[in-house]
């Protein structure tokens, strides 16, 4: 067997695949599938500092090779992830990422403080909420915005910090580098674009939110560019998400630039997807007599 292992921010990984945030919850309903340290970690459900119930349905919506989500934050708050949830994915082994979300930079901050001292191994900021405090703008879409929650949450905890990173930008280099000054560790991306369906019968949008975010084998090329050219701008660590869903996207978007890579939509159709494409790495590994992951990240050859 090869030695998949990763090492992320300073934060080892048995293997290279991540369950993303929103995607697996808190992993209680996968658990009865399969061990789930199987996995190379676990991005929790999207947590805020109090419980949030989320956007009114339909907030799902199917598309070409992809899905709208306007799910809308739902989660019980970050007393609940840490007093109920976290203990028990720690009882089984996983690497765990808290992945966070603020309205406000208070929130980011009190919430890194909060976590600060649980055994969570690493905070994923979702930069993709709107700041109420400048009219709704969402954080990541600027790079001050982005800079300032990474600065604050860098202030607050002593975790490692991985900055989730929107596409929804004209230059996501120019984000990336501002976050890396502010302190982060690393960064992962993309997050999902911004789309939208319309019902042709009721001439309404089927999302209740109007837009949602679209996920999904059809934004893959996208995340591998702009993986490509944040790896190719920064000095820290970048782990590859948007689309993935066989081995050979995970082996691309890693050859792109990315240590490792987060599967999301991909579980929804098959849950035992990430565990078929860590065998799918580990197959071509064999085949191309590579020793270390390392030997792929970042091996692509632009013309």
């Amino acid at each position: 067997m090869k030695d998949l292992s990763v090492k992320v921010a300073g934060v080892t990984f048995p293997n290279p695949v991540i369950a993303a945030s929103g995607t697996y919850g808190f992993g209680e309903d996968y658990a009865p599938l399969y061990p789930l340290n199987k996995l190379g970690g676990i991005s929790c459900k999207g947590t805020t500092m109090n419980e949030k119930p989320g956007n009114i349905p339909p907030r799902i919506a199917e598309t070409t090779a992809g899905m709208l989500n306007a799910v809308g934050l739902q989660n019980p708050g970050v007393e609940v992830f840490v007093n109920k949830y976290l203990p028990e994915l720690k009882k089984q082994g996983n690497v765990i990422i808290a992945n966070v979300a603020g309205a406000t930079l208070e929130d980011y901050r009190n919430i890194a403080e909060r976590l600060d001292s649980t055994d969570v191994d690493m905070i994923e900021l979702n930069i993709s909420c709107p700041n109420v405090k400048q009219g709704g703008a969402t954080w990541g879409t600027s790079c001050e915005g982005a800079s300032t929650v990474t600065k604050a949450v860098r202030a607050a905890t002593k975790k490692p910090i991985m900055v989730k990173l929107t596409p929804n930008v004209t230059n996501v280099v120019e984000i990336a580098k501002a976050v890396e000054a502010e302190g982060a560790d690393c960064l992962s991306l993309i997050n999902t674009l911004l789309g939208m369906r319309i019902d042709i019968r009721t001439k309404r949008p089927i999302l209740h939110n109007n837009v949602g975010g679209f996920s999904g084998p059809a934004i893959f090329p996208v995340a591998v560019r702009m993986v490509w050219q944040v790896a190719n701008a920064v000095d820290i660590d970048v782990v590859g998400m948007g689309g993935i869903s066989t081995a050979e996207d995970a082996i691309e978007m890693m050859m792109a630039g990315a240590k490792a890579v987060q599967m999301g939509t991909a579980i929804f159709t098959d849950p035992y997807s990430p565990l078929k494409v860590i065998d799918g790495i580990e197959k071509y590994m064999i085949e191309n007599n590579i020793e270390n992951l390392s030997e792929i990240t970042g091996s692509v050859k632009p013309w």
